[in-house]
């Protein structure tokens, strides 16, 4: 075999692996965007505990992703960590809806989930949902069932 066989031989497969490795790069980025092109909205939470979740954690509606954490901080003066999501825009939520972070299962990863309410009023663009529940380690869970403590 020549070495301008080679040569070919090594052209061709390297532009085979480079339309591969451009044809996962435009996959995942029409992928991972889960909003339509009609825009989002935000709304705020004040958690005791945000373990588990960050910025860019899913925020789903019965089961299915309608947005995104896009921010998390601590409040000094309640020490709660305030976070900020979004929502696409075509989600109306009632102002009595509650918001919880849940877990996947017990080696799955957390998201934060809408359970919708049923009041007539809407939450408006910037508001602040009061209706929180934390996230439950699992450590804490295992350790009161293991000593027993608050069994009772």
């Amino acid at each position: 075999m020549s070495t301008q066989d080679n040569t070919l031989t090594e052209v061709a497969v390297g532009a085979a692996v480079l339309a591969v490795a451009v044809g996962f790069f435009l996959y995942a980025s029409g992928a991972s965007d889960g909003a339509p092109a009609g825009g989002s909205y935000l709304l705020n939470a004040s958690f005791r505990s945000a373990e588990g979740i960050a910025v860019g954690t899913e925020v789903r509606l019965a089961g299915v992703r309608v947005g995104t954490v896009t921010d998390m901080a601590l409040d000094p003066a309640s020490f709660r960590a305030e976070t900020t999501f979004s929502l696409r825009e075509d989600i109306v939520l009632p102002d009595d809806s509650a918001i919880t972070i849940a877990s996947e299962g017990l080696l799955g990863g957390s998201f934060v989930e809408i359970i919708p309410g049923g009041s007539p009023f809407n939450y408006a663009p910037g508001d602040t949902v009061t209706d929180t529940q934390s996230s439950v380690s699992l450590v804490t869970l295992l350790m009161r069932f293991v000593t027993g403590d608050g069994s009772e």
